[in-house]
């Protein structure tokens, strides 16, 4: 079965939307990268009907997912899957859009990448928007260099053991990229399980 499955989707979706319906833009089409499962893009799609929504990642399977749950959420506004590595110098996104990218979601990725994946998200997305536009990020975050919670550092150690370039991101680190690539930080928002959403826009 193509349709893959992560709980923690279920727990969190009402809570993302809820800050994406706050702070998109109002039309063109959302960019998600690192779509994974598709769970996401299949809920948010149909409560943000104004815009179209378009899921990427860069792992066959995980679009095989997308295209399954897409298939059978048949949501008009939600745009066919396509593959895109955040690294690539170039994001083949724009051809035959219905509307321009106005926004860029980023769900639960920067922990689980290299470091060079958030530096490639905020280059590539200063390459695709236009001013005014929005980033928004939601994930786990150490501020000021420390863990917000016990279970945050334990995810960070099980991270890590994993794959070392992986970890919890300190978000004065982010900041300072994203600052970079020209976006300013617009609202840091915290979310259950010890989470964050953080909201960019081009300045």
């Amino acid at each position: 079965m193509a349709q893959r499955y992560a709980p923690a989707t279920e727990r969190n979706r009402e809570a993302i939307l809820a800050v994406l319906q706050k702070h998109l833009p109002n039309q063109g089409t959302v960019l998600e990268i690192a779509s994974g499962t598709g769970q996401h893009a299949v809920f948010f799609a149909p409560h943000l009907t104004q815009r179209y929504w378009l899921p990427t990642d860069m792992d066959p399977a995980n679009l095989a997912s997308i295209a399954a749950w897409r298939e059978e959420a048949d949501a008009a506004n939600l745009l066919p899957p396509r593959q895109l590595d955040v690294r690539d110098p170039v994001w083949a996104i724009d051809c035959d859009l219905p509307a321009p990218v106005s926004a860029i979601v980023n769900i639960n990725m920067l922990h689980i990448s290299p470091w060079s994946c958030c530096e490639a998200l905020f280059a590539g997305a200063a390459k695709t928007l236009n001013q005014r536009a929005v980033v928004t990020l939601y994930g786990p975050f150490k501020r000021d260099g420390v863990h917000t919670a016990p279970s945050n550092a334990a995810f960070d150690e099980q991270l890590r053991s994993q794959d070392s370039a992986w970890g919890v991101r300190d978000l004065e680190a982010v900041l300072g990229v994203a600052v970079e690539q020209g976006f300013a930080c617009q609202n840091v928002i915290e979310m259950p399980a010890n989470n964050l959403s953080v909201v960019f826009d081009k300045t």
